[in-house]
């Protein structure tokens, strides 16, 4: 999720334990332990594009890691604002415990994938409840945790959590929904998926994204699940093939390498670029949910020297068309014109 939402849900936790005169300091203290396992993100390297990848939402997200991050989070906070306050040591850890306890939990209920059992586990959980931004989701957290802190009432914060329970609830019946939509768009066409999945498209749960993948391709159909079910048939795009797609590659290269660290990421779902040869897409993402229009992807060279990494490259389909498009599917069920 974004940092704001994880900040405000970890504020609310931490609320909901406090007594009334410490509410405030509660607060703050979970809202920065429930950002701090996003500093993550500099794990960088300018000669290694996929490094932040592999350590994006791992050890800082793990449930293993919460005692350990929380205590180097309360170390600091409470040298800072603690002590004036006449907060114990123990007092202070835990609130920042449960603001950094929230964050991998938040965070595995999107779609991204978090490596939530690091480092017994590799496995990237992604529970597809809820997209990275939602504003339905987040307004409500963050208003009753400011009311919160303005009435002294933890009572308010508790409901903070209510509502957040009960919207990603909402959210995994939706997501049952979206998927039982699309099994049945499988054997109407007479396929058999390998497997398949629903995502929630960008900042709602309304409009879904269900992905399937037969032996030799993946198909893509947008699901709007209101009072009825629309559905915005979608493409297909031919599965990754290495050895089909780019006979050039040396295997032993670093780019070959590369491609199999960015397959464990997308979990297998890649996917030869149709308008770049060169380019290796992550098809589980993109703006219009019935598209395969990505937003990430990999890009090789065949020039390249057996140590050169392959290029990670983002994408931002900000065209006036697809936002049109979108809106036209979430709040209209209209889809693009033909």
């Amino acid at each position: 999720m974004d940092p704001i939402t994880q900040g405000v849900l970890g504020a609310s936790l931490s609320q909901s334990v406090s007594k009334r005169k410490n509410l405030v300091i509660a607060g703050f203290f979970g809202l920065v332990a429930g950002m701090i396992p996003d500093l993550d993100v500099f794990i960088r390297s300018q000669s290694d594009p996929l490094l932040f990848l592999e350590y994006h939402r791992q050890f800082s997200h793990s449930l293993f890691f919460i005692p350990l991050g929380s205590f180097i989070c309360a170390l600091v906070l409470h040298q800072l604002f603690g002590k004036q306050r006449g907060l114990s040591f123990r007092r202070s850890w835990l609130y920042c415990a449960l603001g950094y306890g929230t964050h991998g939990i938040l965070d595995a209920c999107t779609s991204y994938g978090t490596q939530l059992l690091w480092p017994i586990s590799d496995k990237r959980y992604a529970w597809n409840t809820i997209s990275v931004i939602d504003p339905v989701f987040s307004l409500p957290i963050i208003a009753m945790v400011v009311f919160s802190m303005i009435k002294r009432n933890r009572w308010v914060a508790r409901l903070a959590i209510l509502w957040s329970v009960t919207y990603l609830g909402v959210g995994a019946i939706q997501k049952e929904r979206a998927e039982t939509v699309g099994w049945e768009l499988a054997k109407e066409r007479q396929h058999l998926p390998i497997q398949l999945e629903a995502k929630p498209s960008f900042a709602n749960i309304l409009l879904w994204k269900v992905i399937y993948e037969t032996n030799d391709h993946y198909h893509v159909d947008a699901v709007r699940l209101g009072t009825s079910v629309k559905t915005f048939p979608g493409e297909s795009i031919a599965k990754l093939n290495t050895e089909r797609d780019f006979p050039w590659l040396n295997v032993r290269s670093q780019q070959a390498n590369d491609i199999e660290r960015f397959r464990r990421f997308s979990r297998g779902f890649l996917a030869q670029d149709p308008i770049d040869e060169f380019r290796i897409i992550d098809v589980r993402y993109s703006i219009l949910p019935n598209q395969f229009k990505a937003l990430w992807s990999i890009q090789l060279d065949p020039l390249a020297t057996a140590e050169t990494h392959a290029e990670y490259t983002e994408h931002r389909d900000n065209s006036l068309v697809s936002r049109e498009t979108f809106i036209g599917m979430l709040f209209h069920g209209r889809g693009p014109s033909p």
